[in-house]
């Protein structure tokens, strides 16, 4: 087990005695009374719940590899957001860019690979299957 997995389970625990504190003492502290315990449990789920997901998107998001830098985008593939006639968006490793088209107008949905920069604009092509040969070898 991870370290960083054993201080989201702690925390999360700790945080759930605190909640369950604030509902059993200190809401009665404050005039409150007769808070069902129905209630108490589904608050309690629900956060626990919410601290698992945030845990694994959290995880999801430290184990990716990060970008090293916009010559590396050469060779990407990705799809266009926004048609490109000959400028618009594209999506690239999930982050958005523009672009401008090196292969005429492309339509939303096609798929590009970089094949380019322009200063912080990216030149793509349409997607060829011999893009998909020489990613494999």
């Amino acid at each position: 087990m991870s370290a960083r997995l054993i201080w989201a389970i702690v925390s999360t625990l700790l945080e759930e005695a605190a909640i369950a504190a604030i509902v059993l003492w200190g809401l009665p502290y404050s005039g409150i009374h007769n808070f069902p315990l129905a209630g108490l449990i589904a608050v309690m789920v629900a956060w626990g719940a919410y601290s698992v997901i945030t845990y694994r998107r959290g995880s999801r998001a430290l184990r990716r590899k990060p970008l090293d830098g916009l010559p590396d985008m050469v060779g990407s593939q990705g799809e266009v957001v926004s048609p490109l006639a000959p400028e618009g968006l594209v999506r690239i490793k999930g982050e958005l860019w523009q672009a401008e088209s090196a292969s005429g107008r492309m339509d939303t949905g096609g798929e590009v690979t970089v094949v380019g920069q322009d200063g912080l604009k990216l030149i793509v092509r349409k997607r060829s299957t011999t893009d998909d040969l020489e990613k494999t070898e």
